[in-house]
């Protein structure tokens, strides 16, 4: 959720205005900060469970608060963006809910992972976009706007897709209801995303005042999700966390790895190509964690909470190490949307 962010402009470019440095700092320390506070809230919620299970009914509530956050941030050229190169956007969906659901489930078949365990990490996979992509795709000096576009929209069909694939790959697990994720999926993602839209296009001055806020908000709301998940498994994590963490380790690195493969064989551009990687990589991982622990277990929640410190730990040391690497097409920066997520 990163307000009028612009990529850094290359050598022969004006130099950035102060705002848009400060925002470019801003940027830089919350990706830095939120694995900490997720890191914390997690040892928070194994060391004291007691404090937080009786919070696990709010966790709908919550994920409906990080959605409404990012509906704050979309702006008309945001969806702009899906009609001027539709085929980069459908290429980064397509990417999207098939590298992500499959690796989950191979993953799962390779460790020979528990039905609850296995459920769990399919459900990481099939979710939509992480909240953080756009983020990382700008500290990368990747393709914000195709970012913002591919996230966007992975977002807004996530009721019927992620049922769908889940029900398709996870089904020989556990029972799935797939109606009852459709009605979850519309309630605590479609509706505040919706409503953020509304309350940007209609309350632009009082939105305006709250946008600095909103990434810090979101990353206090995550990590409270996150806590109350562990909080909810703490007495498990012994036995399944070296597993676990293997196999969120393997599902992120092969989402990071073949999203970008994925641009570089559909003939987009270095900058297209970086912005994919976090886009397939990069996981809702929310929404799974509050599905999982609506339809099944804490525990089938637990590759979700993993998944939510790991992906932006090395989301930001990947967003780094990119950073540092010269575009071939540097002379030719895009403009950035008005606006990306917050992680």
């Amino acid at each position: 959720m990163l307000e009028a962010t612009k990529s850094p402009s290359p050598s022969n470019q004006p130099p950035l205005n102060p705002a848009l440095a400060a925002e470019a700092r801003i940027a830089r320390i919350a990706v830095t900060v939120f694995p900490l506070l997720v890191v914390a809230a997690g040892v928070a919620g194994y060391l004291a469970p007691g404090a937080f299970k009786p919070m696990a009914p709010s966790v709908p509530y919550l994920l409906g608060i990080i959605m409404f956050c990012m509906g704050l941030t979309l702006t008309p050229p945001d969806f702009a963006a899906v009609a001027k190169r539709p085929w980069a956007v459908l290429l980064g969906i397509v990417a999207h809910y098939v590298i992500m659901p499959g690796a989950g489930w191979l993953i799962a078949v390779a460790l020979n992972l528990s039905p609850e365990l296995a459920v769990g990490l399919i459900l990481v996979g099939c979710a939509p976009s992480g909240t953080a992509s756009n983020v990382m795709a700008f500290l990368a000096k990747g393709d914000v706007a195709l970012s913002v576009a591919v996230a966007s929209v992975s977002t807004l069909i996530a009721p019927i897709v992620t049922p769908l694939l889940v029900l398709f790959l996870a089904g020989s697990y556990l029972q799935i209801d797939a109606g009852g994720m459709v009605m979850d999926i519309l309630k605590t993602v479609l509706l505040p995303v919706i409503a953020g839209l509304l309350a940007r296009l209609f309350l632009r001055r009082a939105v305006a005042k709250v946008l600095p806020a909103l990434p810090w908000a979101s990353a206090v709301v995550i990590s409270l999700i996150v806590a109350i998940v562990l909080a909810g498994s703490a007495d498990k994590i012994v036995a399944a966390g070296g597993v676990v963490f293997l196999a969120v380790v393997l599902h992120n690195g092969f989402g990071l790895g073949l999203g970008y493969l994925a641009g570089k064989l559909g003939r987009l551009d270095a900058r297209a190509r970086r912005a994919l990687a976090f886009e397939v990589g990069m996981q809702n991982s929310g929404l799974a964690a509050t599905l999982a622990t609506a339809h099944f277990s804490p525990l089938a929640a637990l590759p979700s909470a993993v998944f939510s410190l790991w992906h932006n730990v090395s989301g930001a040391i990947v967003a780094a190490w990119l950073a540092r690497r010269p575009l071939p097409d540097a002379s030719t920066t895009p403009p950035v949307p008005a606006s990306s997520q917050t992680p």
